[in-house]
């Protein structure tokens, strides 16, 4: 028998009442082997679990749905204002904070000489700017940012170092944009470029690095530089930090060489283009070359030759002008002292420019010609006309007298120019009138037909026109002097002017330093054709050059050091009392030598001047002389000029009573 009942089969029916519960020791037999206690039975009634009834879950819902309805209301209401209302302000200041623009500098056109060899030219520099916006929080985690940058950048841009926090924290917060140093070599831009890459590089490994120079940036540009030095310098000017022209043919022609600059406009993120953002750019259209009447060996020779004798006479300064007679194009203008546009650090201010156009000076006897001119051509005298001069003239309130003491000379008019004497010059030109105010008033007039008192034409940065007052306010003293060049001022060009209108046959043309521009796309625009007038007739032209070879050939002419073997060379010699700038009352001396070869059939002027000698000889003809002589024979070399063969006229100086 089983220790199991079998299982009884239920049989529906009414339930039955439930049997008393065991007690619990009766619920298992004891000892071993004892059979387990009887399971309750499946059917038996459990005790009833316990109900918790829950409230409405409509309220909750409600509250629940109006919150989420509340907030996605501010969210549409926001996007309507992001979106609809403020949608062009957000965009504006998006494309601020995303886009940068920078300009494009335009190449600048180079400066050439009559032959094409540079005299200016450029080379690729790099203008280094910032953003402003990259130095400040929360771009860098630091409060010194512009501080920390200036002091890796000073050194290098050799800057003074609070002047670059200033532009690097400038007052317009906004600000994207600030150059910092311009037209620098590439050298400096690597430099700051491999230190600003090793702080990029140092900053992902180390934490406390911050990359103060991810906010500079290079902008490709170009330096000016000047291959000759100092040789034509005070023509060619130099061009500022601007990358604008600050003096000279590169501020007079500062349009046509610099070209128009572009624009560029790109994506950046961290200070980096992005590629893919596209950009917009407007290219730099190149500037013009400009090339000079300027021929540089004449120039380098000029130079040289006055260069020299100011630094033997221990003079202030002097200048040469070297001029084409028929045309009146200027193959060299040389003064001494100069400077190097290269490194203006080291140019002496009172040496900038280009004196030879702009000082104002009395020229003395080399004016002469002038006086002689109106006196031929009003027919008041011949070459030959007899002139006695005696050993001392009064005139007005003055006593004058020559330049060496002598008795009566018995001169040509000839001779009076050859011997320079201011007594037989006064004389002549007093017959240019019945009085002496009519004689003022038509020297007035030739002066002026012959540039006196009057710009060039040549339109140079600071150039003077002299001083020429009207004849009606001449002093008394003024009327005797101004027929020997004194009373009055003028410039060097001016005056080698007046000797290439003489040697032009009497037609005046006006100097001019520049042939024409070629543009980028290499076409070439010659410059506008001179003016040109007529002064005198060809025939007093004819006559006065052959006056003026006698102060040169002739042995008791005064520019027997202007000599040239083999060419007829006309010239005049100059001795003024110098006007001292620094003070306004005569100091030394205005030594001078214009003239031009060959005589008989002119190609070249020269004209020498020499401000206040102080060592050796003052007097024009000793010292500027040679220096006429050393240039006028360099000029007629490189431009291949024969002498003519013909015999000069040798006038006659002097006469017996």
């Amino acid at each position: 028998m089983s220790d199991r009942e079998p299982p009884r089969r239920r049989v529906p029916g009414p339930a039955r009442s439930a049997r008393p519960a065991r007690p619990a020791s009766a619920q298992r037999r004891p000892g071993p082997g004892g059979r387990p206690a009887r399971r309750p039975a499946a059917f038996a009634p459990r005790p009833a679990p316990r109900v918790i009834r829950l409230g409405s879950p409509r309220p909750r819902l409600r509250m629940v749905g109006l919150a989420l309805t509340l907030v996605l209301l501010a969210f549409v209401v926001r996007l309507l204002q992001v979106q609809a209302v403020d949608a062009s302000s957000y965009t504006a200041r998006a494309e601020q904070n995303r886009y940068v623009g920078q300009v494009l500098a335009a190449a600048r056109g180079e400066i050439t000489d009559r032959t094409g060899v540079a005299f200016a030219t450029s080379e690729d520099a790099y203008d280094i700017t910032a953003d402003p916006t990259m130095f400040a929080r929360p771009q860098l985690p630091v409060d010194d940012g512009p501080e920390q940058a200036a002091a890796l950048l000073a050194p290098i841009l050799r800057q003074d170092q609070a002047a670059l926090v200033k532009k690097l924290r400038p007052e317009d917060r906004n600000l994207r944009y600030v150059k910092l140093a311009g037209r620098q070599t590439p050298q400096v831009w690597k430099q700051i470029r491999d230190l600003r890459s090793a702080l990029s590089a140092k900053s992902e490994t180390d934490k406390a690095t911050v990359n103060v120079l991810a906010g500079v940036f290079s902008v490709p540009s170009s330096k000016r530089v000047y291959p000759n030095g100092d040789l034509a310098a005070g023509i060619l000017g130099w061009v500022n930090a601007d990358g604008k022209g600050g003096g000279g043919v590169e501020q007079q022609l500062n349009a046509t060489l610099a070209g128009k600059d572009g624009k560029i406009r790109y994506a950046q993120s961290g200070g980096r283009q992005v590629p893919t953002a596209g950009s917009t750019e407007t290219p730099a259209v190149p500037g013009s070359d400009v090339e000079l009447t300027i021929d540089r060996d004449i120039q380098w020779a000029a130079q040289k030759a006055i260069t020299d004798q100011v630094e033997q006479s221990k003079a202030d300064r002097g200048y040469v002008i070297v001029q084409d007679t028929r045309t009146g194009e200027i193959l060299a203008m040389a003064n001494s002292p100069g400077f190097d546009p290269n490194d203006l650090s080291r140019a002496d201010a009172a040496d900038l420019g280009n004196p030879s156009v702009q000082d104002a000076y009395e020229p003395g006897s080399t004016a002469k010609v002038m006086s002689m001119a109106a006196v031929l051509e009003e027919n008041a005298a011949t070459p030959l006309t007899h002139v006695t001069v005696p050993n001392r003239l009064h005139r007005g309130d003055r006593l004058f007298q020559d330049d060496v003491d002598h008795a009566t000379w018995y001169l040509t008019l000839n001779g009076v120019l050859a011997k320079s004497s201011n007594i037989g010059t006064i004389l002549a030109t007093g017959q240019l009138g019945k009085t002496q105010a009519e004689a003022n008033r038509v020297l007035y007039s030739y002066l002026r037909k012959f540039g006196i008192g009057s710009h060039t034409g040549l339109g140079f940065p600071g150039e003077t026109k002299g001083i020429l007052a009207p004849p009606g306010k001449w002093s008394t003293s003024q009327q005797y002097t101004i027929p020997f060049g004194q009373g009055m001022s003028l410039n060097a060009l001016q005056a080698a002017s007046v000797y290439s209108t003489i040697a032009n046959g009497g037609v005046r043309v006006e100097p001019t330093l520049v042939r024409g521009a070629k543009g980028p796309d290499g076409r070439f625009t010659p410059a506008p054709a001179p003016g040109r007038s007529r002064v005198v007739s060809q025939k007093t032209a004819k006559a006065l050059a052959q006056m003026l070879e006698s102060v040169v050939d002739d042995e008791q002419g005064t520019g027997a050091k202007a000599r040239i073997p083999g060419y007829r060379v006309a010239g005049k010699t100059g001795t003024a009392n110098r006007v001292d700038p620094a003070t306004g009352t005569y100091k030394g001396y205005t030594s001078s030598f214009a003239g031009f070869a060959p005589a008989d059939n002119p190609r070249i002027t020269v004209y020498c001047a020499i401000q206040n000698a102080t060592e050796g000889s003052y007097f024009g003809g000793q010292i500027c002389g040679p220096v006429f002589k050393q240039v006028m024979e360099f000029a007629l070399k490189t431009l291949q000029v024969p002498p003519t063969g013909a015999k000069p006229a040798n006038l006659p100086v002097d006469f017996t009573p």
